[in-house]
């Protein structure tokens, strides 16, 4: 499905450009021909149809065209987060045991001995992979394409142990173009691409970006003063991101002097946005905020809040299922329907959904039911309009006197404090109460950080007391995996290490 849209893209608009990397710039067409050398040397290689190739690559022009190049010959690629240390790089391709990894000399530290490597050398040259180029013509592939060809497998975040692959077929890949793009060809502008290139966020989009004819615009790492530079120049009208991302393009030290004027809208995603963050963002970029709720599984679609939504339901919610997405809260143990504001298992489907886990059944059986629903293992309640909240994630809850706390509840609300710039909420040990709530915080203004009885009597008129913190502790930044979400393994760990 991916090759497909590539060549008719370059068939649309071969002179317009595709993708714009550290000074390079590939047209459609170029990209089209260098996607086939590429795919010939890869066959020269031995890759072949249902080959599953690892890219261990940064982000960058080499990534895209690789993915690319192995599409073409029906394989199937699957990215290595360049910021995953040695052992979790390993820890994933044990996992997923590919048949072929593409990595730069420093990311080979992890892979394993025993899996086919090329070492791509050339990382920013001008010649793009030059070492796989090659100029006999890409085997014609024999396969026939069905619903059910895989061709993506994207890696979760890693938040509950060793990232699970998620297996994308044509099927889904397709479901997702037609979401993304309403079927529209060539209307796309400038794209900057604001997660690493093994996320969800582009492995299964990237199809859908080639069919609207977008330019993107990868950068290697992502830097706040690069990406704003980005967004000014390139006239860029919708800007994707987490929350912390446009706080941190916000604190740009010469923002005000960026042209902003071309930008619409903000789509923030991975988790809650302050108030504070939302308000100030609509007033400097003046383009609205749209807050969005997915996961790796669900193929990065899931629900939204409307540009013009109002506060109530974009600062509490993650608005509504998108079309052709249907969402439904269980309870986790018996699976049955809750009740409307009920808090339970958010549960949803649509054709987006993966196909199912790489090599892990039991963890597909776990995930999916007979009917292809998704059990997300996150928690929430849908309200009387049919707006999602999310409450948190299983795994997270605590158990604090009898009673359970999920943390992204208690969050949300700190999050409003005005001395609060981010906030974790994780359970220590305690004695008497088994487990009691502790605010890792970090403060808007270092020379007034916030106080625990502060944080209490702000929170204490919309939570009950059993949920209100009874610990603080003060960070310069909240941890990430590798896949920039909330490291809560790590809290927690640091927390049960460290009683005080």
């Amino acid at each position: 499905m991916l090759d497909g849209v590539l060549r008719q893209a370059a068939t649309r608009h071969p002179a317009r450009r595709a993708v714009v990397h550290d000074g390079r710039e590939l047209t459609y067409a170029q990209l089209d021909a260098l996607t086939e050398r590429v795919a010939a040397g890869l066959a020269q290689r031995g890759v072949q149809a249902g080959h599953l190739a690892a890219l261990v690559l940064p982000s960058s022009a080499e990534y895209v065209v690789a993915y690319l190049a192995l599409a073409r010959l029906d394989a199937i690629g699957a990215g290595v987060t360049p910021r995953a240390t040695a052992a979790e790089r390993g820890a994933v391709l044990e996992r997923a045991r590919p048949d072929l990894i593409l990595a730069t000399p420093e990311l080979t530290d992890g892979v394993p001995g025993d899996i086919a490597t090329v070492t791509i050398e050339q990382l920013g040259a001008a010649h793009i992979l030059s070492e796989l180029q090659s100029d006999r013509p890409a085997p014609l592939s024999t396969t026939v394409v069905r619903d059910d060809h895989p061709e993506t497998v994207v890696f979760t975040s890693g938040t509950t142990g060793t990232p699970k692959g998620a297996l994308f077929t044509s099927a889904q890949m397709a479901a997702i173009t037609r979401i993304d793009t309403g079927g529209a060809w060539g209307t796309g502008g400038a794209q900057l691409v604001a997660t690493g290139l093994p996320h969800v966020g582009f492995m299964t989009k990237l199809a859908g970006y080639l069919q609207l004819g977008c330019t993107l615009h990868v950068l290697t790492r992502w830097r706040a003063a690069d990406a704003l530079a980005v967004i000014a120049r390139e006239k860029i009208e919708f800007i994707g991101g987490v929350a912390a991302q446009i706080s941190l393009l916000l604190g740009v030290p010469d923002f005000d002097h960026h042209d902003l004027g071309a930008v619409r809208g903000l789509i923030v995603g991975a988790g809650p946005s302050p108030a504070a963050l939302v308000q100030e963002a609509r007033r400097r970029f003046d383009a609205g905020y749209s807050v969005r709720y997915s996961s790796t599984e669900s193929g990065g679609l899931g629900t939204l809040t409307a540009f013009d939504a109002p506060d109530d339901e974009l600062l509490h919610t993650v608005g509504r299922p998108r079309p052709g997405t249907e969402v439904e809260i269980r309870d986790p143990e018996t699976g049955t329907l809750c009740d409307v504001d009920a808090i339970g298992q958010v549960c949803l489907r649509s054709d987006a959904v993966m196909a199912r886990y790489w090599r892990d059944p039991e963890a597909t059986g776990r995930a999916l039911d007979a009917d292809r629903w998704l059990r997300t293992g996150d928690l929430g309640a849908i309200d009387a309009h049919g707006r999602l909240r999310i409450t948190g994630r299983i795994g997270e809850m605590y158990i604090r006197g009898g009673y359970n706390v999920f943390p992204l509840e208690v969050e949300a609300v700190l999050l409003d404090h005005p001395a609060v710039a981010a906030v974790a909420v994780v359970p220590r040990p305690d004695p008497v109460m088994g487990e009691i709530g502790v605010a890792v915080t970090v403060a808007r203004d270092s020379s007034a950080p916030p106080t625990l009885d502060s944080l209490r009597d702000f929170a204490r008129q919309r939570l009950a007391a059993y949920k209100l913190p009874e610990a603080i502790r003060a960070v310069d930044a909240l941890p990430l995996t590798a896949m920039d979400k909330l490291d809560r393994r790590a809290l927690a760990r640091h927390e049960a290490e460290h009683q005080y």
